[in-house]
């Protein structure tokens, strides 16, 4: 029986392509997965994505806007694939609009979707001059949110 086990593992040595031809192996990896919810006009509009990575590359892909997984590249295909025939997994992936997306958001809305922080605005000279000289003046305005805002210059009111 031993001498049968050693013939196998010369056999498939020597049908199998030398270790110096195979596909160069990279000794670190980078897989990761990541669910998006996008929502416009608070929760009128709610997509809900499912996304798969691998070092860095987007490879397979769901998206409430089509009900199904899709390849995003040929890596994903076989994945795409096997998912969808998961029939209880994209049930599941429907309804994570509602059960994460629409959820979550009620849940974080007053710290987040609420949240408002005054800025803190400074004016000061962009360089030093005598008095009586007209001096470029500099607006910082910081600590704001959210992001957008509109700020204005008026000079003696008007």
């Amino acid at each position: 029986r031993g001498s049968r086990m050693a013939a196998l593992i010369v056999m498939l040595m020597a049908l199998s392509p030398p270790l110096a031809w195979a596909r160069k192996i990279q000794p670190h990896f980078l897989e990761y997965h990541k669910s998006e919810c996008r929502f416009s006009n608070g929760t009128e509009r709610v997509r809900f994505l499912d996304r798969y990575f691998y070092n860095g590359e987007e490879y397979a892909r769901f998206d409430s806007d089509w009900g199904e997984y899709r390849a995003v590249a040929e890596l994903g295909r076989p994945d795409a694939e096997y998912w969808n025939s998961q029939k209880e997994l994209l049930e599941r992936r429907r309804t994570e609009v509602d059960t994460y997306c629409r959820h979550n958001y009620g849940v974080g809305e007053s710290f987040t979707v609420q949240r408002r922080v005054e800025p803190i605005v400074t004016v000061y000279p962009a360089k030093t001059q005598p008095l009586q000289h007209h001096n470029l003046l500099v607006c910082s305005v910081n600590g704001f949110y959210p992001g957008h805002i509109e700020v204005r210059w008026f000079r003696n009111g008007h």
